[in-house]
Formats: C-alpha cells, sequence, structure tokens
C-alpha cells in the first residue's frame, strides 16, 4: 500500500527518524514544554513522543515482515504504541515524577533537626552548629533559643530558624 506516492515502509522509517530528531529538541528545551502536560498526562510530549516511536517502530516492523495487509498493520502498529507508550507512561514518567528526591534542602526543613555544636556558642552570641542530613553535613550559624552559653560537641535540637541563623536548645535524650 502506497501513501502520498510512497511505501508505508518508507513513511514509517521517516518518521522514525524524524522522532528521534524530535528527541534531541526536546533533551534541549523540554523544560521550555514540560508545564504541556501538566493537565492531561495525554497531552504529555514524553508520552506523544514515546506514542509515535513505538508506533511507527512497530508499523515499520510489521510492514517489513509484511504478515498482514498494510491497513491492518497500521491498525496493529497504533495498538501496539499505544499500549507501550501507556506502560511507560505508568511504570516510568508516574513513578519519576512522584519520586522527590533532591539534595537541596530549605532553612524550613532544619526545623526540628538534631545538631552538634563544633563552636561553642557564647551567650547572647553565636557559634557553629553542623546538621547531618541526606545530602550531606550542613554547617550553620547557630544562637541559643533562650540567649543560653551551649558547650562544644553537645546535641542541639533546632528550634526555628530565621534569617540564615539556628536558634538552639540543648538536647537531652531523657525526653524521649
Amino acid at each position: 500500500m502506497t501513501l502520498f506516492g510512497y511505501s508505508l515502509e518508507q513513511i514509517f522509517l521517516v518518521v522514525l527518524i524524524f522522532r528521534g530528531l524530535a528527541t534531541l529538541l526536546i533533551m534541549f528545551f523540554g523544560d521550555a514544554i514540560e508545564g504541556i502536560g501538566e493537565g492531561l498526562p495525554i497531552f504529555n510530549p514524553s508520552v506523544i513522543l514515546s506514542f509515535i516511536t513505538l508506533m511507527s517502530a512497530a508499523g515499520f516492523i510489521l510492514e517489513k515482515l509484511a504478515f498482514f495487509p498494510s491497513v491492518w498493520n497500521i491498525v496493529a502498529a497504533c495498538i501496539i504504541g499505544a499500549i507501550l507508550s501507556a506502560l511507560f507512561y505508568l511504570f516510568v514518567l508516574v513513578p519519576l515524577r512522584s519520586a522527590d528526591v533532591s539534595l537541596a534542602y530549605t532553612e524550613e526543613s532544619l526545623g526540628g533537626q538534631l545538631g552538634k555544636v563544633i563552636v561553642p556558642i557564647p551567650k547572647d552570641g553565636f557559634g557553629e552548629v553542623v546538621i547531618e542530613t541526606t545530602s550531606g553535613m550542613i554547617s550553620k550559624r547557630a544562637t541559643g533559643f533562650d540567649n543560653e552559653a551551649i558547650d562544644y560537641d553537645t546535641t542541639v535540637l533546632v528550634v526555628e530558624v530565621k534569617e540564615g541563623t539556628l536558634f538552639v536548645r540543648s538536647y537531652d535524650k531523657k525526653f524521649l
């Protein structure tokens, strides 16, 4: 069967090649069009491009093998592309979107954390506290929450964070 004067095999191959070029564009400009797929997952560019890729690859293979008439090959290629891109969305994109792993931290996230004093905190003054997080060790300026002095190597609890300064209290394990 021919379409626009070309065999379906050629059309599927050309679509597959242009889809490869579109992948390069998505790699460079993907952040600019990322918001398109937020409302409806079917409009997600990754899902659309995966459907086109899988459909054209399945169509090319089915045309090459030529077991069925071309009309059935197109229908089968569309079904295969839809099923595989749905699986791609459900088992790859959804878990990646819900995986909220980041090495960054916010100052608000430091509240309630335990740390160690590495520079003694004088009364009405500043020292330094180190906090161990999933992203590594964070060293921050600290002061006593009630303006108390806190000695070196004391375990402290971060009560609040204001303007980059940790307000801490000595932490006693017997309150657990």
